[in-house]
């Protein structure tokens, strides 16, 4: 069988490395791929956002199934586009990737179908806005509706905040056409985690709960990033209120997108929160995410092949996927100065010396390669894993690990998984 993963990030270098250990495969491609893929597959410089033309590739080259890593494709339609050419593609249709690309379509949907969330108002206009945020207790978030890189939701202490917020995103357009809507949603308290669940269109199953870390300073303080480090399982969640999740969220919203015509087929991403009356939705994603696979995918122990080929062929409810036991962590190593401003282009060294002990990957989440070194090139730089068997374990495994490699510039933080220290 062969593949292609569409993407270059760390979640579709994770996605690589599970897909090479199935016996299934012989062939894995990338596209555009990255050094660390490389690894494992035949990488294609066709940007993820060039639609046509990796379905030209993928008729080309005689690929069985394409699996989308990032976002913006799949709410840009790509699997519309391969399947107008009979091309089967893991991921959902741009109809259903609303749950992700349009924060109003999600929580109205939410509302519609009982699925619990937070109180919500969207707005279109600047000046109604502000006018209607003066009756908003704060503090809460503002979030851009569109697609935003995981950067658009806002906490706004004050007032003022709301309105400076709705200055920068409807009338300076910091987001772009992102921010053409702009969603103001209660704050809920508690402790987040994210949950993946495989769905043919009417069925979903969910794998081990994870939690992120998304601010960019120690404590979560900060400017939010794509996700500066994560760890599973989740201690937050209990068996029971992981089936409690699976059953009034996950399946609930599988059934609700199904009833709006949109059934949706791929990995739903439930971000919750666990408040004082039960699990929440803050958001739901249209993949999996980032660096959330990068400690998920390792405890699954089933053949991801035979997980895509469920969700592809429609037998979701006759998958048992097994999970290991034992914990991991993922810390991020970034280019200083992100999210805002960074430089790259430094040699990177060590990730051989860091992976040597066994149960240590180093995905590659913005590299690049000049004159055959490895370089930093983009934001967030690596994502270091490592198993243990159990979380303490697991993190000073990937602190270990972290401590080996060396770049210009490298900075982490260094509490990832503190929640899960404070629940053990």
């Amino acid at each position: 069988m062969k593949l292609l993963v569409v993407g270059r990030g760390g979640r579709e270098h994770a996605f690589v490395w599970k897909l090479a250990q199935s016996n299934k495969i012989t062939g894995l491609y990338a596209a555009p791929g990255s050094p660390g893929m490389a690894q494992y597959a035949q990488c294609v410089d066709i940007s993820d956002s060039d639609l046509n033309g990796l379905a030209d590739f993928v008729q080309r080259e005689g690929i069985d199934i394409s699996v989308i890593g990032p976002e913006a494709p799949l709410a840009d339609g790509i699997v519309d586009v391969f399947a107008e050419r009979g091309l089967a593609v893991f991921g959902p249709t741009q109809a259903a990737a609303q749950i992700e690309a349009d924060k109003d379509f999600a929580l109205e949907l939410m509302h519609k179908y009982d699925i619990p969330t937070g109180a919500y108002e969207t707005f279109v206009d600047a000046e109604i806005a502000r006018e209607r945020l003066g009756e908003w207790q704060h503090p809460l978030y503002l979030k851009v509706s569109g697609l935003a890189a995981g950067k658009g939701a806002i906490y706004c202490e004050t007032l003022q905040d709301s309105y400076r917020t709705v200055d920068e995103v409807m009338v300076q357009r910091a987001f772009g056409d992102s921010g053409d809507k702009l969603v103001a949603m209660e704050l809920l308290e508690g402790e987040e985690a994210s949950i993946f669940g495989f769905s043919d269109g009417e069925n979903i199953v969910c794998v081990v709960p994870s939690q992120d870390h998304k601010t960019i300073g120690e404590g979560d303080v900060g400017l939010n990033t794509g996700g500066m480090g994560a760890y599973a399982p989740a201690p937050v969640i209990t068996p029971e209120l992981f089936d409690d999740i699976v059953q009034r969220i996950m399946k609930r919203t599988v059934h609700a997108l199904a009833q709006e015509g949109r059934p949706y087929k791929g990995i739903l991403y439930g971000g919750i929160i666990v408040t004082a009356d039960g699990p929440k939705v803050i958001e739901f994603n249209c993949r999996m995410g980032d660096p959330e696979t990068q400690v998920v995918l390792p405890l699954i122990k089933t053949d991801f092949v035979d997980i895509i080929e469920a969700v592809c062929n429609g037998s979701v409810a006759d998958l048992d996927i097994e999970l290991d036991n034992r914990a991991a962590t993922c810390v991020v190593m970034a280019s200083g100065g992100y999210p805002e401003h960074y430089d790259t282009g430094f040699p990177i060294f060590g990730i051989d010396r860091a992976e040597a002990p066994g149960d240590v990957i180093v995905f590659h989440a913005g590299t690049g390669c000049e004159d055959g070194q490895l370089v930093t090139n983009g934001g967030r730089v690596l994502g270091v894993t490592a198993m243990g068997d159990t979380i303490k374990s697991s993190i000073d495994r990937t602190y270990e690990a972290v401590g080996k490699i060396d770049f210009d510039k490298a900075y982490f933080r260094r509490d990832i998984g503190h929640r899960a220290l404070t629940n053990v």
